[in-house]
C-alpha cells in the first residue's frame, strides 16, 4: 500500500471509515465476528488509518459503539499493530428520542476524550477530530477545547470536520502545527468541497474526504451508473469503478487521503486496490471534466 502523510504519522493513502459497522442508510449492521472480519480485511490489505467517531451507533443510547467495534478488531488482529493510526470524532450528541445536537465546550470535549479513550482501549488518542460546528460558540473558542487536549497530551494531533476555508484558517490559527486534517464530504456526487481539498494542499494540511464513493444510502453501489466515466474507465482497466473513483481522488494531491466506508470485507479490499491503480493524464482529467471540476496547474 502507498503511503501518505498525516500530520507526524505515515499512513495508508487509503483508509477505511469504519461508520457503516454501526450506522448506515439501509440500517443493517455485521454481526461483532463480521465487523471483526471487515476491519482485519482492512488491515490485511495494508490499509493503516481507521476513521471513527463517538456518535456511531446504531441508536442514541448506544454511542462509542463504532469506537468499541474498532478497539476490539485492533486488539484481535494478529500483525504488528504499532503503525495503525485511528482517528476519532466528537462534538455530535445524540440525546432520548434521537434529538441531536452539538457541544464544543470545554467540558463536553474533555469528557468525550476520556470516553473515546476507553471505548478504544487506548492511553492517548492518535486524531482527535471536531465533527461538526457548534454554531453556539464562536469557531475558534472551539477549537481551544481540542488545542486544550493536546497541551495535556491526551492526544498526538487535532483535526477538523465538516469545515470551510476561514474556519480552516481559523483552526490552524489556534493550534498550528497541532491541525493535522481536515475531514469534509468529498465525491463524484458531492464535489463541492474541491475548493477546501485544494486549500488544504496549500497549507500541507491532510484532506480526508468522506463518503468518498458516494455514501451508505447506494451512492457508493451505484457510483459507476450514476457517472458512467468511471464505469467507462473501469472497464478499460478491468477494475470495478469505485476503484476508479478513489484513485482519481487520490490524483488531486499527496495530501489527500480517501476514507471509503465498508460493512463487508470484499468492499475494503477492493477500494484498497485503488492506491496502485495508475490511470493517465487523460483518463483522470476525464473525470474531473465530467464534475465540472477545473484543474489547479
Amino acid at each position: 500500500m502507498k503511503q501518505r502523510t498525516l500530520g507526524p504519522f505515515t499512513v495508508s493513502a487509503v483508509g477505511l471509515g469504519a461508520m457503516p459497522l454501526s450506522m448506515n442508510n439501509d440500517q443493517v449492521y455485521p454481526s461483532p465476528d463480521e465487523a471483526r472480519a471487515t476491519v482485519h480485511a482492512a488491515l490485511d490489505a495494508g490499509v493503516t488509518l481507521i476513521d471513527t467517531a463517538d456518535v456511531y451507533a446504531p441508536t442514541w443510547d448506544t454511542t462509542g459503539h463504532n469506537e468499541r467495534i474498532v478497539g476490539d478488531a485492533v486488539r484481535t488482529w494478529d500483525g504488528d499493530s504499532s503503525a495503525l493510526v485511528i482517528a476519532t470524532k466528537t462534538g455530535i450528541v445524540r440525546g432520548e428520542g434521537e434529538v441531536r445536537t452539538r457541544d464544543a465546550s470545554r467540558g463536553y470535549v474533555r469528557g468525550a476524550v476520556e470516553r473515546s479513550l476507553a471505548n478504544l482501549g487506548v492511553d492517548r488518542i492518535d486524531v482527535f477530530q471536531y465533527h461538526r460546528p457548534d454554531r453556539s460558540m464562536v469557531y475558534a473558542e472551539s477549537i481551544e477545547s481540542y488545542a486544550a487536549l493536546l497541551e495535556e497530551g491526551l492526544v498526538t494531533a487535532v483535526g477538523i470536520s465538516n469545515a470551510n476555508a476561514e474556519e480552516i484558517d481559523i483552526a490552524r490559527e489556534v493550534l498550528g502545527a497541532g491541525l493535522v486534517s481536515v475531514q469534509n464530504e468529498f465525491s463524484p456526487r458531492h464535489p463541492g468541497s474541491y475548493s477546501e481539498l485544494v486549500h488544504c494542499g496549500r497549507l500541507g494540511v491532510a484532506f480526508l474526504p468522506w463518503s468518498p464513493l458516494g455514501g451508505t444510502g447506494g451512492g457508493a453501489r451505484d457510483v459507476g451508473t450514476r457517472f458512467s466515466v468511471f464505469a467507462d474507465i473501469a472497464r478499460e482497466h478491468g477494475v470495478s469503478p469505485q476503484q476508479v473513483v478513489l484513485a482519481w481522488e487520490l490524483s488531486l494531491g499527496e495530501h489527500v487521503i480517501p476514507i471509503p466506508g465498508a460493512r463487508r470485507t470484499t468492499s475494503i479490499q477492493d477500494s484498497a486496490l485503488a492506491a496502485d491503480l495508475e490511470l493517465s493524464g487523460e483518463e483522470l482529467r476525464r473525470c474531473s471534466d465530467s464534475l465540472g471540476i477545473e484543474l489547479e496547474d
